[in-house]
């Protein structure tokens, strides 16, 4: 979806915002967090080379900015964004990194950095708060960025 926003930016399509829940924004899982929470955080570094090798089995094809908006040469006029992260995840890095990005090209940001949950926390409102906090804050967004009542 990151990179939806400067493929629509390119195409001089504009929209209204980027709502991102916990994105992924690089080529490698090379952060901290990807260390940090490697396993025992629902979404586990296995896990997430699978879906590497068999999505874009090139370590090199990785680097293209359309599977790793966080290489983009740059993200000057591309939509504002919303970005909800959960504490406990491998991608969290990467998402405050891309909205770092974002911030530093003048792209308006809200970053909500959701605590105590994991990846794929906002499929489980029924049983945590936090993904209903999140639900809130992203239709708060919605609403704001579509200016309705």
């Amino acid at each position: 979806a990151a990179a939806n926003a400067i493929a629509a930016r390119d195409a001089g399509l504009p929209l209204a915002l980027q709502l991102l829940f916990y994105p992924g924004c690089a080529a490698h899982q090379d952060t901290a967090s990807h260390r940090t929470f490697a396993t025992g955080y629902l979404l586990e570094e296995p896990a997430i080379s699978w879906y590497f090798d068999h999505y874009i089995p090139s370590r090199v094809d990785r680097e293209d900015w359309r599977f790793a908006p966080l290489l983009a040469p740059d993200v000057d006029g591309v939509a504002p964004a919303w970005i909800g992260l959960a504490e406990y995840d491998p991608l969290v890095d990467e998402g405050v990194d891309y909205a770092d990005k974002l911030r530093a090209a003048g792209v308006p940001v809200d970053l909500e950095i959701y605590r105590g949950v994991v990846h794929e926390f906002i499929k489980m409102g029924r049983a945590i708060a936090q993904a209903r906090i999140a639900h809130a804050h992203a239709a708060a967004a919605l609403r704001a960025a579509f200016q309705t009542g």
